[in-house]
């Protein structure tokens, strides 16, 4: 069946995938402190997640597929009442996951196991702590712009591509409704009141989300987009193609280059490409309405916006290191020669004698 797509196909791409998102080495590298690592370090790693199943994408779905991923993600952490709620949107991710591979109690435990991990992790972190995650990742996001449709139809993203942060609604869980000021005197008794009109319609929230392995999240962030059945769209918005000069990756080699690499190679090491077996011929997903708006979507997108892939081949040992010496020595700078400057002075008598 090339050109179906059956239930039965979306719950084996889905196993195949999630089993391998989860497996246990692949979470233990995801879980050691470290520091970000590149928009090409992180495409490497979802192109290869993306095809762990015997579904393949096309460069320009894939693409797009990435687009609308990171921008859904950049919105979720833009518009966390507070830093600390990131977790519950990872929390509602789970879940969701967890609904996917409901009836695969293998897959399940594994999910399981990085839900305790996180909330073992995380769990204890200060706001302090919470707030310096959330900055770091605003941060990597900062220059991506990409306008999607449903983000627009919903008017939570401007034509430029950037987002609207809301001025009304809840506030973040601990604090309280805008609209008084308290005045205190030197010893911290209450001496004054006063009080102020608000441009948005605030509310306090009725609890705070489940920090657990089971319960209540609350927050909506995170959870399924695509609840109203609707076509998706990713476009480049117009400062998104100018912005050239910061979308390039740097051509100074990195210093964190050979720990980033290394870091790719064990990580990869344990996502295996699923290939169809026996007469299996696997089938493609493409993201476009027609083959044809796929290939021009790949002619017409910009260079510095390609997402190179780093391609690794980490399944065994020695096979890792001699493709790491290899990228690795391309990102060397050639060293002048000792004897360079006796060629250049020999030139120099050459010349002088003609």
């Amino acid at each position: 069946r090339v050109d179906e797509w059956t239930d039965v196909d979306r719950k084996r791409v889905m196993n195949d995938i999630i089993s391998a998102m989860f497996k246990k080495n692949f979470m233990e590298e995801l879980f050691k402190p470290q520091d970000l690592y590149s928009k090409k370090a992180l495409r490497t790693v979802y192109d290869r997640l993306a095809h762990t199943s015997i579904m393949r994408l096309n460069q320009a779905s894939m693409d797009k597929l990435y687009d609308l991923m990171t921008m859904a993600f950049k919105y979720q952490v833009l518009l966390c009442p507070r830093p600390r709620d990131i977790l519950l949107v990872t929390f509602n991710h789970l879940d969701a996951i967890k609904d996917f591979i409901s009836d695969s109690p293998g897959i399940l435990n594994q999910v399981d196991e990085t839900f305790r991990q996180l909330i073992e992790t995380y769990n204890c972190l200060s706001d302090g702590e919470f707030q310096l995650i959330r900055q770091t990742l605003l941060i990597f996001f900062q220059d991506m712009h990409i306008r999607v449709s449903i983000f627009l139809k919903d008017k939570v993203q401007n034509s430029n591509g950037r987002f609207v942060l809301p001025i009304s609604g809840p506030v973040p869980w601990g604090t309280e409704v805008p609209g008084l000021i308290r005045i205190f005197n030197h010893k911290g008794v209450e001496v004054k009141r006063a009080e102020f009109t608000t441009a948005g319609n605030y509310v306090t929230p009725q609890r705070e989300g489940s920090f657990e392995l089971y319960g209540d999240r609350v927050l909506k962030l995170g959870t399924n987009m695509y609840s109203v059945t609707r076509p998706v769209e990713t476009h480049m918005s117009g400062s998104s193609k100018n912005l050239t000069s910061q979308a390039k990756e740097n051509i100074v080699p990195n210093p964190l280059a050979k720990e980033e690499l290394n870091f790719l190679a064990r990580l990869l090491g344990g996502l295996d490409i699923q290939k169809p077996a026996g007469g299996e011929t696997g089938f493609r997903l493409n993201l476009f309405t027609t083959d044809e708006e796929e290939e021009h979507a790949a002619q017409t997108r910009p260079e510095e916006l390609s997402y190179k892939v780093i391609n690794i081949e980490a399944t065994q040992e020695p096979g890792r290191r001699a493709e790491l010496s290899r990228i690795l020595g391309e990102l060397e700078v050639a060293e002048p020669r000792p004897g360079s400057a006796e060629k250049g002075e020999d030139l120099l008598a050459l010349m002088d004698g003609l």
